[in-house]
């Protein structure tokens, strides 16, 4: 008999961990607590670095058929608040097949994984919000805010940085920590009143004087961009009007070497505010029958750019471990935690020591700027020291 597992979440790790799981032999049962069509887009949108690119071909993936709404990034120039370059960084790859480093919006990329799943004849439910979950002899039940319960032999909690999952494994457990940064983004096709670089696919990052600001030209033309702006404390609802949002951060790149103003000028909808959350260790992944992937387990910082990839690789990595110890779930979830655990936290920190260095006053931005292309050139003086997340494969 099919061994049925419950996967709660609909985002990345979610989709990607349903569709492993099914070829592990089990019979996944996707549940998102998102309406159907209801779009995410805090984030915007994200990178899939080249190792994410190699997880999701282990899944039989083509990523050229599940990112073709994004364009190849592979490179990343680094520039100061006058708009001087620091330096101009790889940003792995390319593979054997050719694909680099992708960025795409995020809705895309959800769209685009659901398909394959739909395709894969993988059940999805929406609006199924998860409450709680109770495990027993026979397998666990999972409850959800409508009264219904759903009844499985595994519980993938793959619900996000704010996982209802993790709060029950881990009671008085780990919460998301606050990075003292905002989140903003946009993406226009209208005419920018600034001269900039425009090259297709160079992924800039700009430290202006008193916001972190990035853009990157897609094909076509337009330029998609996302800001930074440091905040003592997290936004909360009613903080800013759309119109205020905007005001507040053209406001914030006023009088600066970049194109920031001007390209958010252009922009229709600058899109957020959001907080930018990691989440420190989480002392306990599973139990044996319910495991936590993705942001639920290990949340990274933006500024890491290996979020996705690293719920990928999760799901990935799940998959197999079930796979090779069937009737022994309890070992496989403890073999899954063994290989992931060391990799991502050793990743969440990196995005945390990344994020920290956006957030520099004037004092410690003329070092930085002095400093940082010497470091750089030293660091990569014998190969890429980003290699060990980028090379690896699962």
């Amino acid at each position: 008999m099919t061994n049925i597992a419950l996967v709660a979440g609909g985002g990345i790790a979610g989709t990607v961990a349903a569709i492993a799981l099914q070829r592990a032999g089990w019979q996944p049962r996707l549940l998102e607590s998102r309406p159907d069509g209801v779009a995410d887009e805090r984030g915007a949108f994200l990178t899939v670095a080249v190792n994410g690119l190699a997880a999701l071909r282990a899944l039989d993936l083509d990523p050229a058929r599940v990112l073709a709404a994004g364009f190849a990034t592979p490179t990343l120039a680094m520039v100061n608040g006058a708009g001087r370059r620091l330096a101009l960084l790889p940003l792995g790859g390319p593979a054997a097949d050719g694909t680099v480093t992708t960025t795409i919006r995020r809705a895309d990329l959800y769209s685009a994984l659901r398909a394959v799943a739909a395709e894969r004849g993988i059940p999805i439910e929406y609006d199924r919000r998860l409450t709680g979950y109770r495990e027993h002899a026979g397998g666990v039940t999972a409850a959800f805010d409508d009264g219904s319960t759903v009844e499985g032999d595994l519980l993938v909690g793959a619900d996000g940085l704010r996982s209802r999952v993790r709060e029950v494994l881990n009671p008085g457990g780990p919460a998301p920590t606050y990075l003292g940064l905002l989140n903003a983004g946009g993406f226009t096709d209208h005419p920018i009143e600034a001269e900039f670089d425009r090259t297709p696919g160079l992924v800039h990052m700009a430290f202006g004087r008193r916001a972190f600001f990035g853009w990157a030209t897609a094909p076509g033309g337009a330029v998609w961009w996302f800001a930074n702006p440091p905040s003592k404390r997290p936004v909360r609802p009613g903080d800013y009007t759309p119109e205020s949002w905007r005001a507040h951060l053209i406001d914030l790149f006023a009088d600066e070497g970049l194109p920031a103003a001007a390209i958010i000028r252009a922009t229709d909808e600058a899109i957020g505010p959001w907080n930018t959350d990691d989440l420190s260790r989480v002392p306990v992944w599973h139990s044996d029958r319910v495991v936590l992937a993705g942001d639920a387990a290990h949340a990274v910082a933006p500024s890491s750019g290996q979020g996705a990839s690293m719920a990928i690789e999760d799901a990935v990595v799940l998959g197999r471990c079930l796979a090779e110890r069937p009737g022994d779930l309890p070992g496989a979830l403890g073999e899954y935690e063994r290989i992931r655990r060391p990799r991502v936290e050793k990743v969440v920190a990196v995005g945390r020591r990344n994020g920290s260095g956006k957030t520099a006053g004037p004092v410690g931005a003329a070092i930085r700027d002095a400093m940082l292309p010497f470091f750089l050139r030293m660091a990569y003086r014998r190969g890429n020291p980003q290699s060990w997340i980028l090379d690896h494969r699962v």
